[in-house]
């Protein structure tokens, strides 16, 4: 199974939350928190958020992006539209 890169939030639903900083970052993890709160309820955008891993695995492989993470996008994407 592929490593995974990209994490969706919106519609009252978040794959992520606010104990996600070090994965999602702190903006990540905060729209996760608030889009996908069951109390909250707060009316935010769907969007997604890709991972700090992606940064430090970029600079890491010679500014190469893993090959995983194009299919993930275009999925993320798709559900955004």
């Amino acid at each position: 199974m592929a490593k995974r890169y990209v994490y969706f939030f919106g519609d009252g639903k978040a794959d992520g939350n606010a104990s996600m900083k070090n994965l999602l970052g702190g903006k990540g993890a905060n729209l996760a928190e608030m889009a996908g709160h069951a109390q909250l309820k707060l009316p935010v955008p769907p969007g997604f958020t890709i991972t700090t891993e992606v940064c430090t695995l970029y600079y890491a492989n010679n500014r190469k992006y893993p090959k995983e993470l194009k299919p993930q996008v275009e999925s993320a994407l798709a559900r955004v539209e």
